[in-house]
């Protein structure tokens, strides 16, 4: 870890009203941005004087998309009052390192702060980020203060903002999701690049590969039944039909997908059949949405060839 990062070690907020880190430390410049949306492209040294919070974020993540509504609050309410938000998009996997895919995404998720397209990954790197959602605050002299990784602590980054711009700070609670606590299932990745979670299989290699599901599953694992191309990013579908089945501790299931060709899933959870989920675009979808945060069972029946499963996440 780069010595920068030790800045981060501070609070973003002090108790005694003190917001910046004991040494200051210059926020690094964005780097191979391939493309600005809702913005002509910018320079941490043209934002001097204004209050810096530089959001890395990626367009199939269930994290990102959940604290994006805060983000999208600090801009709306701070942007008149010396706060500029920009969001890096820094794919995680290759669908989303392509411009148009991430241009469509921005207008269906109503973000309206600036978007740099950091589609190899330049700025990611000069940041040493490793984290999606992740937001860093910089302050009007293009000092790092300090971060925030993953979803929570809203009211402390708004605070943090506000003792930048020379305002009170809020004592309200800013609701945060406890929902998340009740969550047991990590996220689960199909591609042999990160894949653990993967019944039956010691030691996943890439190619196509003629599965059958597992007599039994334990919580936070998922079967495949049919022949299925694995690669590094995904599991595609290569016969004429195939099955997933997993067994998993949350409210909410989300698959980030795609299909060569439109495809129709068959959902059941429980034993009960859900709302059928229509998959093209390479993009998160949801497969069950309730408050039921016990354990379930899944039974996905996929009736053609094409199908992409990238990772399944939890809500």
């Amino acid at each position: 870890m780069k010595s920068y990062l030790r800045v981060f070690l501070f609070s973003l907020l002090i108790a005694s009203g003190t917001s910046t880190a004991q040494s200051a430390i210059s926020a690094p410049e964005f780097t191979g941005i391939n493309h600005w949306i809702n913005s002509p492209p910018l320079t941490m040294a043209s934002l001097r004087g204004k209050v810096v919070l530089v959001d890395f974020w990626a367009y199939s993540c269930i994290n990102c998309l959940r604290a994006m509504p805060r983000t999208e609050h600090l801009y709306e309410t701070y942007k008149n009052k010396g706060l500029v938000v920009i969001g890096v998009h820094s794919p995680e996997f290759d669908f989303e390192g392509q411009s148009a895919n991430v241009e469509n995404a921005v207008k269906r998720l109503d973000v309206t702060y600036p978007v740099a397209l950091d589609n190899d990954l330049g700025t990611w790197n000069a940041w040493h980020n490793q984290y999606w959602p992740a937001e860093y605050l910089i302050d009007q002299n293009g000092n790092l203060i300090g971060h925030q990784f993953g979803e929570g602590n809203y009211l402390r980054m708004e605070n943090a903002v506000r003792l930048l711009l020379g305002m009170n700070l809020l004592q309200k609670n800013i609701s945060s999701d406890d929902a998340l606590d009740k969550i047991s299932s990590p996220e689960m990745f199909f591609g042999s690049m990160h894949q653990k979670n993967l019944a039956g299989v010691d030691k996943p290699r890439n190619g196509i590969q003629h599965f059958t599901m597992p007599s039994h599953l334990a919580l936070n694992q998922f079967g495949l039944s049919g022949a299925w191309e694995i690669s590094n990013q995904y599991a595609g579908l290569s016969g004429s039909h195939g099955e997933i089945h997993l067994r998993f501790k949350a409210g909410k299931l989300h698959m980030v997908a795609s299909s060569d060709q439109p495809v129709t899933l068959d959902i059941q959870i429980d034993g009960k059949p859900q709302p059928h989920v229509s998959v093209q675009a390479s993009q998160l979808y949801t497969l069950f949405d309730s408050n039921d945060y016990r354990e379930h069972s899944l039974v996905l029946r996929i009736p053609q060839h094409g199908l992409h499963v990238y990772t399944f996440t939890f809500g």
